[in-house]
């Protein structure tokens, strides 16, 4: 079977593309879409039994229900609107950590997350940041 350049670039091409296509989406990206939707119920699911946690002036370390708790009063006092990751660290295989800039209709926040991977091989959320945003 005779194949023509054409043919062979498109097939070569598509063999390059192919662990970015079947690469499932980053922990950073999950939990970054769920900040901006505010989801406090499935944020949850990514949090370590035991979080560090400062939310403005307050830190504290926080069981998961209490880290759910803290979030959610507030994202009750800040609607979020917009998020941005302006920092990621994933060239660690068992830490994962981002800056993220969460935009609110009170505010900008710098909010930043890490990971750490767990005995099952699952990033869980262990220390989460949200501070105003000085720049």
């Amino acid at each position: 079977m005779n194949m023509n350049p054409i043919k062979w670039f498109y097939a070569f091409l598509f063999v390059l593309m192919l662990p970015f296509l079947t690469a499932k989406a980053d922990v950073v990206d999950d939990v970054t879409a769920l900040l901006k939707a505010a989801n406090t119920k499935d944020l949850a699911k990514y949090l370590a039994p035991s979080v560090e946690v400062t939310i403005l002036t307050e830190e504290n370390t926080y069981t998961r229900a209490q880290t759910e708790v803290a979030l959610t009063e507030f994202f009750s006092k800040h609607n979020p609107a917009s998020v941005k990751i302006v920092h990621r660290l994933t060239s660690n295989p068992n830490y994962r950590f981002a800056v993220i800039v969460l935009n609110t209709d009170k505010g900008s926040f710098r909010t930043s997350v890490s990971f750490n991977k767990n005995a099952a091989g699952k990033f869980l959320l262990s220390e989460i940041r949200i501070e105003t945003n000085e720049e």
